[in-house]
């Protein structure tokens, strides 16, 4: 029989033995195995079964050895080794062992001069180093073992703290609550809007991943270095709280109070408009930075180019400072759009425009986009005349995040 068909035959009846035999029968089974082979018989048995040469050689002279000596003392009932046979563990003959590994990885000793591993990352490798330079003789593998023993795992950083918040940071949000409940108990249109990421034109490589035939990746650029040609794009979202539709417009220039308003502009025409024919005021919830912040004078005055423009009453309520996450825009509608693009390279304007377009969900998002050509120069100053013009109404209650705007007879 060749050597190939041997251990092959081998691993058949391994295979089919394995389960029902424990660590001392497995270990004669590959003894008599390899005894039946003859030359070369415990070389073949390893590499059918895994089993090290060691281990089989073991088995063989505990077969060749008397019977009553193979079970004397006899073992115990459960057991498969001899009593007290085996090493034993490090916990249990190094007595500080334990001790001294926690003190590496508590985040208490992160500010320890003394500590060894304050400047360097704590893994199984560097901590096994630190603890043989205690006198400790122990390797990453146990490290892992005994982190995992005592209640550590791998884990990152979680973003739960955050900066110092405005006193009236939940007031604001019961305001933004009911004003909207407000609008759309009259039937008026409510929206969100937001400028999501800036992303790169061109075949770089986007997060995520897409069903292809196996090995077989798209291939993208290795560096993420912007197209002289291609550029970025700016999508500018606006939700429809009510009707849960959206609109993007994807701009080419600089993302601009201007770009902001023109976006909310062409929402209006090629959907607000058909779903709210009667409407007569438009609520915009935004978050306090970017290009619609509650400090930007020219915001103010795009806002009355805007009202003018549509006819509009438009009240605006701004998130405290800190809380765009919870802008509904966010979650509602932009991260549906990043999860429709996975994986696809934005290799041009035309994809970004279509990709975005087709974003649907299961409870009925819909989203429209189109591509913004028109170019908004930065550095606009709005002087004190200009301002002045503007029809603005502040609420009582914070009227620096919520005001409303009166467009022009």
């Amino acid at each position: 029989m060749a050597n190939d068909e041997r251990i092959a035959d081998v691993r058949q009846k391994y295979e089919a033995l394995e389960s029902i035999m424990d660590e001392r029968m497995r270990r004669w089974w590959a003894a008599t195995e390899a005894a039946s082979i003859g030359w070369g018989g415990i070389t073949a048995v390893a590499q059918a079964t895994g089993l090290s040469r060691p281990t089989i050689q073991t088995g063989l002279a505990e077969l060749k050895a008397p019977p009553s000596s193979l079970f004397d003392p006899p073992p115990a009932r459960e057991r498969i080794r001899r009593p007290g046979g085996g090493r034993h563990r490090l916990k249990e003959t190094d007595e500080t062992l334990l001790q001294d590994l926690e003190a590496l990885v508590d985040p208490t000793t992160r500010g320890d001069p003394q500590s060894p591993l304050r400047w360097t990352c704590k893994s199984t490798r560097n901590l096994a180093e630190a603890l043989l330079g205690q006198g400790h003789s122990v390797s990453h593998h146990t490290v892992a073992r005994l982190l995992q023993e005592m209640d550590y795992s791998l884990q990152a950083n979680r973003k739960t703290l955050e900066t110092a918040s405005h006193p009236d940071r939940n007031a604001q949000f019961e305001h933004i609550y009911h004003r909207v409940r407000s609008f759309q108990g009259r039937g008026q249109p409510v929206v969100s809007v937001d400028t999501k990421k800036k992303e790169l034109v061109g075949n770089f490589k986007n997060s995520g991943g897409e069903w292809r035939p196996k090995h077989q990746p798209e291939e993208v650029r290795s560096k993420d270095f912007k197209d002289k040609l291609l550029g970025k794009v700016a999508p500018y979202g606006v939700y429809d709280l009510t009707a849960n539709d959206g609109w993007v417009s994807v701009g080419i220039d600089h993302d601009t109070a201007r770009f902001a308003t023109e976006s909310v502009k062409r929402w209006w025409s090629r959907m607000g408009s058909k779903v709210y024919p009667r409407a007569k005021e438009l609520l915009i919830t935004a978050d306090s930075g970017g290009s619609n912040g509650p400090r930007l004078r020219l915001w103010k005055v795009a806002l009355q180019e805007l009202a003018d423009a549509i006819g509009l009453s438009l009240s605006v309520c701004h998130f405290p400072p800190g809380t765009s996450k919870w802008n509904t825009i966010e979650h509602r509608m932009f991260c549906h759009i990043t999860e429709n693009w996975r994986g696809r390279p934005l290799i041009s304007r035309a994809v970004i425009v279509n990709l975005i377009g087709n974003t649907k969900t299961r409870a009925g998002l819909h989203i429209k986009a189109e591509l913004d050509e028109n170019h908004y120069p930065r550095g606009i100053k709005v002087t004190d005349e200009q301002l002045a013009a503007v029809h603005i109404t502040r609420d009582e209650f914070h009227g620096e995040w919520n005001y409303t705007i009166q467009p022009n007879q």
